[in-house]
């Protein structure tokens, strides 16, 4: 991504809105960002959706390690940070802390990545530069990532809640609880697929290959809101979402979009990739991943064998988590396969239970396995749903939440006496309200 935040007036509204929601945002009174808010030109805009889609990408290691591991999917070893594998496996009955980097940096990186959607949508709305038409582009672009955002922290703090509304640093909206937060998400995708009816798109998106125009982006937009949907157990909804969306049953498992990194000056590198067989920092799979897995499934080259076995404090795998194979491989935001086993699990929920068989089918047959032959039931078919769920997103920051919407943490594996599956976050100790 070449075209990270470069321009001054971008560095400086970054600057100002760096970190978190709390009141750390400078002053808004500076005349260059008053100018920039009041009539800001095509290219600025286009430079802060640039830094909007690469400030996506920040923390987004910690994310995913915190779900990856209290997911049970893996433990990330390091000699120099132990409470990987202390305080996230709960260790020594221990508990997670409110200032540690494993919710402050996610949680600070979400919060500073809205901030720009706000200021996009402000400086598009007061833009008499730009058509009504692209007005309504850059807002719908940035409502959508907004909400994306929001929801990633909230799928870290549950039922602790996040801030929605915190456009106004000096009077923050309050914590609101998982259920408001959710219906504010879905309400907030649901204002930018109206933005995008008859919007026009100026600006290109590194991440997006086949979704930079308006139906592309609104079909991103539907397929966001078909997960948030299943969060809220909207399960019609989820199936109208998903007809709005890039979803097909037959369509390539990986069509979607991601998060994309480079080697070019301003850019940054992959996080999640560290290269196999290493050792002192490295990124292992539960031995729980090739014990299950059925025999056949090439998903088990996602936690490829190591040379020998790595360990630390009591824990050890023979396996390396190999989702993430080079320092330049995307991290998907959402894709295809995803979609199918949403189809799947609004399906199961609607009791239509053999198209669910269907998507299901779908997903084991192109993992090289056989199709489903168990019980035709509810519960049976969520059983294998969550199944699938685990090996084709494994890695992508999911099992953790299905665990816990199916309230099944309580089966995820305890590796050492006196460890806990947390079953969610503090709220960081800078939102003390």
């Amino acid at each position: 991504m070449k075209k990270n935040i470069i321009n001054s007036t971008i560095i400086i509204i970054i600057i100002f809105f760096s970190y978190s929601c709390k009141k750390d945002y400078g002053n808004l009174n500076s005349p260059t960002v008053e100018a920039f808010l009041s009539n800001a030109t095509t290219a600025e805009l286009n430079n802060l959706v640039s830094g909007t889609e690469s400030g996506m990408r920040n923390n987004i290691n910690f994310y995913l390690d915190d779900a990856g591991t209290l997911g049970r999917e893996g433990y990330r070893f390091s000699n120099s940070e132990p409470r990987y594998v202390t305080d996230l496996l709960g260790a020594n009955d221990g508990t997670l802390s409110n200032s540690n980097f494993y919710i402050t940096s996610p949680w600070a990186a979400r919060y500073s990545v809205v901030k720009n959607c706000n200021i996009l949508i402000q400086a598009a709305t007061n833009s008499a530069l730009i058509t009504p038409a692209q007005k309504s582009g850059y807002i719908g672009f940035a409502q959508t990532i907004k909400a994306y955002e929001l929801l990633m922290n909230l799928n870290l703090t549950d039922t602790n809640g996040i801030r929605i509304n915190v456009s106004d640093p000096n009077n923050l909206g309050p914590i609101v609880n998982n259920t408001d937060a959710l219906t504010a998400i879905a309400a907030l995708l649901d204002s930018a697929q109206t933005q995008f009816n008859g919007a026009s798109i100026a600006f290109t998106l590194a991440g997006f290959n086949g979704f930079n125009d308006a139906a592309g982006l609104s079909q991103v937009n539907r397929a966001i809101a078909a997960r948030v949907a299943v969060y809220r157990q909207q399960w019609a909804d989820a199936l109208t979402d998903l007809s709005g969306s890039f979803f097909g049953l037959n369509n390539d498992f990986y069509l979607g979009v991601n998060h994309v990194f480079g080697t070019g000056s301003g850019d940054q590198l992959n996080p999640m990739f560290i290269p196999q067989n290493q050792n002192g920092e490295v990124r292992v799979a539960h031995p729980s991943f090739a014990t299950d897995i059925e025999a056949g499934d090439d998903r088990i080259n996602k936690a490829t064998l190591r040379t020998s076995p790595a360990s630390l404090d009591g824990l050890s795998s023979n396996r390396d988590v190999w989702v993430y194979t080079s320092s330049t491989a995307p991290i998907p935001i959402i894709r295809n396969e995803e979609l199918i086993l949403i189809y799947a699990e609004a399906n199961i929920q609607t009791n239509d239970l053999p198209d669910a068989v269907i998507a299901l089918n779908i997903i084991r047959t192109k993992h090289n396995l056989p199709a489903y032959n168990g019980a035709v039931t509810q519960a049976a078919l969520i059983t294998e749903m969550l199944n699938q769920r685990r090996f084709s997103l494994y890695y992508e920051g999911h099992r953790w939440i299905d665990m816990r919407r199916y309230n099944l943490l309580g089966t995820l594996p305890i590796d050492r006496a006196g460890d806990d599956v947390w079953t969610e976050f503090p709220l960081p100790v800078s939102e003390a309200q």
